[in-house]
């Protein structure tokens, strides 16, 4: 992508490592198998029983090793779109606040859901906020992919599910509500960041 290429080399090495961090965290936690799973995931239960490490945790483990290698596959196409469009501290920024606002609205606005593990919503906040920076450049590459990101969502909203083939590939339902919070966070944490560095550019 034009943004991918116009980015400084060490960005984007910065964010491979970010990436094997993630990568390697995940594959340790399923090999706790179904124990680990079980004590790590989102449950709305565990959280309102004061085990808020579910808020952080349930995005890092998995329904399988299936599922687990989709998601790590994801992270890596996310990484070589727009990966070198933030320095590593800039990617945490987005991954945080992605995470904190899937949460809030798991909380929120979704109360029935009672247990989720996955990084889909993650990927989609990731990639939403490195694509808004392309768009706020006017860079064209950026503008025609978060078209088609908005369009899946909207597909995943209105159509009443997600797309087609997707839960039999990954093993169990699949959280569209994951994905439309993880979006509205990277959105929110792409637009900070834009606003953030407009204010310190010199006049």
């Amino acid at each position: 992508m034009g943004l991918h290429k116009a980015a400084g080399n060490s960005n984007l090495r910065a964010c491979w490592l970010l990436v094997a961090g993630v990568s390697a965290l995940a594959i340790a936690l399923q090999f706790g198998g179904e124990q680990v799973r079980e004590a790590l995931a989102y449950t709305r239960d565990g959280v309102a029983g004061g085990e808020l490490w579910r808020l952080v945790t349930g995005h890092f483990v998995h329904l399988g090793w299936t599922h687990m290698w989709l998601n790590l596959a994801g992270l890596a196409l996310v990484v070589w779109l727009v990966g070198g469009v933030f320095g590593w501290v800039r990617w945490l920024l987005v991954l945080g606040l992605t995470v904190l606002i899937i949460d809030v609205g798991f909380w929120f606005l979704y109360p029935n859901l009672a247990w989720y593990v996955g990084l889909s919503g993650v990927l989609h906040g990731l990639l939403v906020g490195g694509l808004l920076k392309g768009v706020v450049e006017r860079d064209r590459e950026s503008m025609i992919l978060l078209g088609f990101v908005l369009a899946k969502l909207a597909w995943e909203q209105f159509s009443g599910g997600p797309l087609p083939g997707s839960e039999a590939t990954s093993g169990g339902n699949v959280i569209v509500n994951a994905h439309l919070y993880g979006a509205v966070g990277g959105a929110l944490a792409g637009t900070l960041l834009w606003r953030s560095a407009r204010s310190t550019r010199p006049i």
